[in-house]
């Protein structure tokens, strides 16, 4: 098939954008013709025809002018399927990897401070965000939907009614498994100076007050005391306030894989997320994850097998329970995941709908 991707941001660093990356390596080794519509780029994929999009507005404009710019370009080429990532005004598949805009503010109103809650949402930005999304969940302007997690599904149920049900098809995401089962634990324990008895928690993630990383720093802080209790951040974003002792910073890492060799347990608190590609990262690692459920991928986690599941990422004293229960496990091997997390399955799966949106089934 000749396919038409969308994505505004294309770079090395990021789940989503790592996402792409392994997808477009996938569609073109199984053979497909595949072409990349983006605003701006980083780096090349091999076999992968780019589209500059030109975007040139303000923060509240850019969405827009990104998606009104790929539908100009795609009226003068002709593909099999147009499969965007984007909430865009017209395509054949779209997948909802980035959630709902209007379910993330409702989390931020509900984990915001009460004076800001009145202001969460304001502005153009949010306006133009919730005025596309609607347009991209209109059955006219999109044939198929996929979703990474049945959390997503039923919030497009409850808000976007509308769309047909049978119409959206739950993928997991997919990760790259060998990658993160082939790196030595001594190896990373010695890169980032660990001590062997040292149990390691390990946050990754940008956009850190939605992921959780606050209240993860604040449980560091109350438990600086214990001198083999560390926390490992892999993230791009700049710390706002003192960072406990006990709290090692990495800035952003190409090769992650070595982070989650060097820790015990993946502690991931976030407000929102669809489905954190970060979860079946760890997960094939073998690491068990605490996460909330407010996290697609907690579908993933079977409580006490290769995790914990909390219903509210600020209950300190739960997180503090579930770290001590694994903790207590000691070095017990690997954790076992009954659902797939291989990118194959997720690159096969994908191309199933695809198929469908290209035939007009």
């Amino acid at each position: 098939m000749k396919l038409a991707l969308i994505r505004r941001q294309f770079s090395a660093t990021g789940g989503a954008e790592l996402y792409v990356q392994r997808l477009l390596r996938g569609l073109t080794a199984a053979g497909h013709e595949t072409h990349l519509f983006a605003e701006k780029w980083q780096g090349q994929a091999e076999g992968v025809q780019f589209h500059s999009i030109h975007v040139a507005g303000s923060r509240a404009e850019r969405p827009l002018q990104f998606a009104e710019g790929v539908n100009a370009a795609l009226q003068h080429l002709r593909f099999d399927c147009v499969f965007s990532l984007e909430r865009t005004l017209r395509q054949d598949v779209y997948r909802a990897g980035d959630g709902l805009h209007r379910v993330w503010l409702q989390q931020r109103r509900r984990f915001a401070p009460w004076w800001k809650r009145p202001l969460v949402g304001l502005g153009a930005f949010h306006r133009n965000m919730l005025a596309l999304e609607a347009r991209t969940f209109d059955p006219a302007n999109t044939q198929r939907i996929i979703v990474n997690s049945e959390m997503v599904r039923g919030e497009i149920a409850q808000h976007f009614p509308d769309f047909p049900q049978e119409r959206v098809h739950t993928i997991r995401n997919g990760v790259e498994v060998r990658r993160f089962q082939n790196v030595s634990r001594a190896a990373a324990r010695r890169r980032f100076r660990l001590e062997e008895n040292d149990f390691v928690l390990l946050f990754v993630g940008s956009g850190w007050e939605r992921k959780g990383l606050p209240w993860l720093l604040k449980f560091m802080a109350a438990h600086s005391d214990d001198p083999h209790l560390k926390l490992l951040v892999v993230t791009r974003d700049r710390m706002r306030g003192k960072v406990p002792p006990n709290v090692i910073l990495t800035g952003p890492m190409p090769e992650v894989e070595a982070a989650y060799a060097a820790a015990d347990v993946l502690t991931f608190l976030p407000i929102y997320e669809p489905c954190s590609n970060v979860v079946s990262e760890a997960l094939a690692t073998g690491i068990p994850v605490i996460t909330t459920a407010f996290n697609g991928a907690s579908e993933l986690i079977d409580p006490g097998v290769n995790g914990q599941v909390l219903d509210d990422p600020a209950d300190l004293a739960t997180l503090g329970m579930c770290i001590n229960h694994w903790r207590a496990r000691g070095q017990a091997g690997p954790v076992k995941t009954r659902l797939p997390l291989d990118l194959e399955t997720n690159v096969m799966l994908t191309l199933q709908v695809l198929e469908l949106a290209a035939r007009g089934v």
